[in-house]
Order: structure tokens, then sequence, then C-alpha cells
């Protein structure tokens, strides 16, 4: 199906190759000045020193021939050559149709589909998640499902940091704490217990507890040096002991995840790289890609053209040691032999471009990665809090993503509280006696001092899972509505409003529009199809449908883009569109029933749309709010 602007520049194309001038200048956009104007062609002005004619004059001729076309419903132009464009509500009525009836309202499959590994996440095994989590976890979701949507295999992984210095460190604190374990025995041949000798708590805790310690204590992470080497080296009590970390850790990563609305496909780590990194640095040396150099194996990475001096890349330290881009390599070997993809997508803080540049000139002057294969880096910038830096606790510790995800619920919990406090005052409705009756039990006296006391839950009818979605969509949101590669702050105030450009926002729109039409069904018995659409008359009909007709071509570029604020954008302006439209128009009032039906035609699309773009981001909108 042909965009809209494809279909009016075609149009204008047309127009100016009637005028003797050449069609490729017949480009339309959407007006920058809608004060003004719905479209706009501004290529007048180039055709203008082409042709060595005044720029006005082409736009009059222009225009001229457009304004006979019952595709416009007003053609006008201005200094210094603008050629403005109104379309005609008749035109805009049919699109509306097709579009509704299309597979993606209109949006292109990829063609070929591909098939696309998502490299995102960044957890550590053994390590809770913190806010530094959440944008590459966020971002790539997302990529993975407009990548689906269009009709790619796609494959997220999680890329688990699972064989570094860290396992090593919670082996000898686990033996400080608890040397009688079977794992510290180098003489137990039997079988190892199936449970674990900690939980999740305990090996969070461990962790943090045994990094300080060897940074105060060099024989303690000398210890833990050893112990990762052993671990690496197939130590059979190590392994088991190293197995229980990953599942107890893994376990409760996929549940933090499946909180955020994030699932993987694959939950591999930097372990299943380790059997491909000696043959893979053999084979690097022995063909003269890598070399000695002070006593590491480096790959020389600089390519003809380039701007700044970029250093070797090290693929072993002098030590023997290998790094993070050792690792993955490694992986890219194994992804390469059992997926065969063809594009990568990695999805990582943006200070990590460096790594990642080395990482893709090694994979490709090694033939690790075949020639067609795409390889992509994504860089995301960093949340910061309302002082413009990192993220803090309240203390100054890295907050755990599980923290601000439970203050975004209080806030949201908050937010529905006073929303509904103020509905009662308004309509005087005696549900507040109720309340302050409540409140002054004695029960309920030492619950009220927290700012969100159970009886306000009670009370207000709060749905938990409605809490849920609505913190999703304010982080996820606040997150994607910002192009990734720039720092934006977070604050828990305003993206946890219903106002202004927010997730709940978004959300309030779309349970509006379902609660609107819910009343229309109970009233009528009656179905809606988007065959009720009439050509719209109101300007605020007429803006919601300008909105809603660039759905497809804002999805195509956010995915080719890999923009997601692209769809945010898009949805705030579709929600603004139809808020403006809702207090304008009584819709369930009008006496006109085909006129009222193509309100709500247009209502309901507004409602698909706006869900279907909210899947792409990985948000779900509850039935009421």
């Amino acid at each position: 199906m042909k965009k809209i602007l494809e279909i009016l520049s075609d149009e204008v194309s047309r127009a100016f190759k009637e005028c003797s001038y050449e069609g490729g200048y017949g480009t339309v956009l959407v007006s920058n000045r809608p004060d003004l104007c719905q479209f706009q062609c501004n290529s007048a002005l180039s055709a203008a020193k082409q042709y060595k004619k005044n720029p006005m004059e082409i736009a009059g001729d222009v225009a001229a021939i457009l304004n006979k076309n019952s595709a416009f419903e007003n053609v006008n132009i201005c200094a210094p050559g603008f050629i403005n464009i109104d379309i005609n509500p008749e035109l805009l009525n049919s699109y509306l149709k097709e579009m509704a009836q299309n597979e993606r309202f209109g949006a292109a499959a990829d063609n070929p589909p591909k098939k696309i590994i998502v490299d995102y996440g960044g957890a550590n095994a053994a390590k809770p998640l913190h806010v530094g989590h959440l944008r590459s976890a966020v971002i790539g979701e997302s990529f993975k499902r407009m990548g689906k949507y269009f009709g790619n295999e796609m494959i997220g992984d999680i890329h688990l940091g699972d064989w570094g210095l860290q396992m090593g460190l919670i082996i000898e604190e686990l033996r400080d704490r608890q040397p009688q374990l079977v794992y510290f025995d180098e003489n137990f041949k039997g079988e190892f217990p199936d449970k674990a000798p900690f939980d999740i708590d305990e090996l969070e805790e461990i962790y943090p507890s045994a990094s300080q310690k060897a940074k105060e204590n060099p024989v303690f992470k000398e210890r833990a040096m050893k112990s990762t080497v052993k671990l690496q080296n197939g130590d059979r009590n190590y392994m088991a002991l190293w197995k229980h970390i990953m599942r107890v850790s893994k376990e409760d990563l996929v549940k933090n995840y499946r909180n955020l609305n994030v699932d993987f496909e694959l939950w591999k780590g930097e372990s299943d790289a380790q059997p491909y990194i000696e043959d893979m640095c053999t084979d690097l040396e022995k063909r003269g890609i890598a070399y000695m150099s002070e006593g590491a194996l480096v790959v020389d990475i600089r390519q003809e053209g380039d701007t700044k001096e970029l250093p070797p890349c090290i693929i072993k330290k002098s030590d023997g040691g290998a790094l993070y881009t050792t690792s993955d390599l490694a992986t890219l070997i194994e992804r390469e032999a059992l997926y065969n993809p063809d594009r990568y997508i990695y999805v990582a803080d943006k200070r990590q471009e460096l790594h990642y540049t080395q990482f893709f000139r090694v994979a490709k002057k090694a033939g690790i990665v075949k020639p067609e294969h795409e390889l992509n880096f994504i860089g995301f910038g960093t949340m910061n809090g309302a002082d413009g830096k990192p993220f803090k606790t309240r203390t100054g510790g890295v907050m755990r993503l599980e923290q601000l995800i439970e203050e975004t619920e209080n806030a949201v919990r908050s937010k529905i509280i006073e929303s509904r406090k103020e509905s009662d005052t308004d309509n005087e409705n005696s549900d507040k006696e109720n309340f302050n009756k409540e409140n002054s039990d004695k029960e309920n006296s030492d619950k009220e001092k927290s700012a969100l006391g159970n009886s306000d839950l009670i009370n207000y009818n709060i749905d938990e899972d409605t809490v849920r979605m609505i913190s999703l969509a304010a982080l996820k949101y606040a997150d994607l509505s910002n192009q990734a590669s720039k720092d934006y702050i977070f604050d828990t105030d305003r993206f946890t409003s219903f106002k202004g450009n927010t997730g709940p926002y978004i959300l309030y729109t779309v349970v509006r529009i379902k609660s609107i039409l819910s009343k229309y069904y109970e009233s009528s018995g009656t179905e809606l199809t988007y065959e009720d659409f009439m050509p719209a008359k109101l300007e605020v009909h007429k803006k919601l449908e300008l909105e809603l007709v660039q759905y497809n071509s804002v999805v195509e570029n956010a995915w080719k883009e890999l923009a997601p604020h692209r769809i945010c954008q898009f949805m705030y302006a579709v929600a603004d569109a139809f808020n403006t439209f809702y207090h304008d128009v009584k819709i369930l009032s009008e006496s006109d029933e085909k006129l009222k039906r193509s309100y709500l035609a247009t209502i309901m699309l507004t409602k698909d749309i706006l869900s279907e773009a909210l899947q792409l981001i990985a948000v779900e909108a509850p039935e009421r709010m």
C-alpha cells in the first residue's frame, strides 16, 4: 500500500511534468506550518535554479494544475516559492478505509525477511539489575518487536556476564563463610547436592561483600583470581558450584526481566564462547592477522580514511587472559555456526563505541562474520536524575532496578488516588466522607503515614495490575521517547503524570476510547466497522485523521533507522489530536447516527493504531484507569 505522502507526491510530480518541469521536484512533505496548510512542496525553490525562473512563477504554474485535481481541496502558494496543500477529505476518507483493512495498517513487511540477533540486556550473573540495565533492556526489546512486526525472525540474546573474576570472588567468599561445603573438598568424589547453598538474596549480598574485600585484601583477590582460572579450566567442584550460581541467578533475572515485559530467546553467556577462544587465537596468529606486541596478541584495525588514530585490538593479554573483545569474537563464531543470521544489532552504552569499532573490524578482517552479514552498534546515553547526574539512590548509591520500579509504582498510585479524590470533590461524592472515616480508624492510622496507605487502596479500588502497566508505560516511554544516543533526565513526578508527553497519557487516551466504544456498544447493541467512515468536515476531525494516516510511514522509518522515539512522537501527536477532538465534539450525543458512527469509527481506528504502536515498545494498556 502506498503511503499518503507517496500518493500526494505522485500527483504533484505529474503537475510539475505538465508544466514542463522535471517530475522529481514533486516531493511532498507534512507541513511545518499546520496553521497554513496540511502538506507542502518546497521544490519550486530548487527548480528555479535549474530553470532560471522565479520560484513563485514555478510554484504558481504547478498550483494552477493542482487546483484542478480532485485529490486536493485547496492549493495556494506563498513566498519565496512554497506550494501549500490541503488534501480532499474524500481522498483522506478512502485512504483511511484502505489503511484500516491492511495488515500493519499499510506498513510494508521487509522483503526478503531476515534473521536478526539482537544482543541486549547487559546483565551479569550473581549481580542485581540496576537502573543502568533499564535502557539496554527497553531499547533492545523495542528493536526486537519492531523487527518481528515487519516479518523478520528476531532472536534476542542476553549474553550474560557469567565467566569473569566475579565468579572467583563469589567462590572464595563462600569458602570463607561456609568452608564445610563439599565444593571445597578436593577429595570429594560423590554426587553434588541438587539445592544451592544460598538463595538469591544471599547471592546478591555475597558478591558486593567479596568485591569490597578484594579491594582491601590483596591475598583474598589473589585467591579469587586463582579460583577463576581453576573454574575456567573445568574444575569439577567449582563447575558444580558455578551451575548453582547460574541457576539461582537466572531464575531471578527471568523474573525481573518479565516484570519489565522483556523476554529473551537465548540465555547464553560468556561461558558459552570459551570453547572457541583458544582455536580462534591460534588461527588468527597463524594467518598473520594477529601478532605479538609487548607480550600481548593484537590485531591492527586501522583502515584507509580513518580520521582518528585507533589503537590495535588486544585479543589476549600478556598474562594469557582473555578480554571482552575476545569473548565477543568467540561468541560471533558460535552465532555464525549455530544461527547464521543476516544481521546483528548490539545495544550497549555509547561509551563502549571504541570496543565495538575494534570488535567489528577484527570480525570483518578475520572473516569471522560473513561479508554480507551486517554488524550494527546502537549506543545509548545515560539515564540521569533531576540533578543531571547518573540516577542514584537518596544515599548516593547505585539504585536497583526493582527499587526504581517500586518508586514509580508508588508515584502512580499517588497520582491515581489524587485524581480520584479530585473527582470525588468535583462530584460532591460521598465516597470522600467514607474515605476520611476509614482513615480515622486506629487500625489504619499507622498505614496512613505511608504515602499510599492500604485504606487508599481499598477505598479507591486500585488494581495492582493496572498500576504495574501504567508504571511500565511511564518508565519505558520516558526512555524511548528520547533518542537512544542522548542522555535524559528521569523525573518520576513528570513521567508518571496523566498529562503531557508521557506513557500514562498515552494509556489514558486508549482507555478513554475503550470506554466510549463500550458505552456505544452497550446502548446501541450494534458493532462498528471501518465502512462507517465518512469524509471529515470538522477541522479537529481532519486533524486526527491526518495524524493517523502517517502511522505506516512512521513505523517503517522507525524500524529502518532503529529509532523507537519516532513511534513515541507519533503516539503523542495522535493522543493530543484525539483529546482535542474528544473535548470539542460530543461524540455519543451526536444526533446524526451516520455521523456519530463515523466519529466512532475514527476513534476505533485511533485505539487500534495506538494499541499496535504500544506493542512495538512493549507496553500494554489496561481496560480502565
